[in-house]
């Protein structure tokens, strides 16, 4: 835990030497999008344990922060420098900074949902997992309390997202003229936000508990990750600003 703080404190220091060279807000291309996003991850791990004991999360959210870290210094690295025109506005910080604080919620709340799924099926005798080099899943907490911390940080990351979508609307009508215009990030921040809508609508409606609104979760934050990364690398858009081309600002 001392090193999992040490190292947020200076990814945080990170980011803000970035947004001083940069000479701005330090998430406006994929690189600070992965630095930020992964901060606020570790962020809410390390909050969460200040209410509670959530040592059982650190190993596989720390992982994640060293795998998207490593990503992006190198395949998402760019240069420190200014961002277009269109983006030199107040809702990059807001429409974007709530987006990546979303984003590092869901994170966590996908780690819940696996942790969630292996105890499970562990209780369940699967043979594969009732190998002696998963015992460690006999420490974890029940499949119910992982569920319910899960549904209780995605509800929140899901306002955030809704957020999103709305901050979104506002920026593009102020830049483009039109409140939507099927771009494939807008396409794809919308389906983001209807497969966690059905997830929370199915939990609290329709009884969808347990390993259906664990899989749920896991298919959320798959679009998540391809909302990040496969849209801003494969398609093109008036949102393709990964940095990794000849745009500068971010996705």
């Amino acid at each position: 835990m001392s090193t999992t703080w040490l190292g947020t404190a200076l990814l945080l220091v990170a980011i803000v030497l970035r947004g001083v060279a940069a000479g701005r807000t330090p998430w406006a291309n994929m690189y600070e999008f992965t630095l930020v996003g992964t901060f606020v991850a570790l962020a809410v791990f390390l909050g969460l344990n200040l209410r509670r004991d959530a040592r059982f999360l650190g190993p596989f959210v720390t992982g994640l922060a060293v795998l998207f870290l490593v990503l992006g210094l190198n395949v998402f690295y760019v240069a420190a420098t200014g961002v277009q025109p269109a983006l030199q506005n107040y809702w990059l910080v807001i429409h974007v900074g709530v987006a990546i604080s979303a984003t590092g919620i869901f994170t966590v709340a996908f780690v819940s949902s696996v942790l969630q799924l292996l105890r499970d099926s562990r209780d369940s005798g699967s043979p594969y997992l009732l190998r002696p080099g998963f015992r460690w899943l006999d420490r974890v907490p029940t499949p119910i309390s992982l569920e319910t911390l899960s549904f209780r940080l995605n509800s929140v990351a899901f306002v955030l997202w809704t957020f999103t979508l709305i901050g979104g609307a506002i920026w593009a009508e102020h830049a483009w003229g039109r409140y939507w215009g099927w771009d494939p990030k807008e396409v794809w921040s919308f389906v983001v936000w209807v497969v966690y809508a059905a997830y929370l609508h199915a939990r609290t409606t329709r009884g969808w508990d347990g390993r259906r609104a664990a899989w749920f979760v896991v298919v959320g934050y798959a679009c998540v990750l391809f909302n990040f990364t496969g849209v801003n690398l494969i398609f093109n858009g008036k949102h393709s600003y990964s940095g990794l081309t000849t745009d500068t600002a971010g996705g």
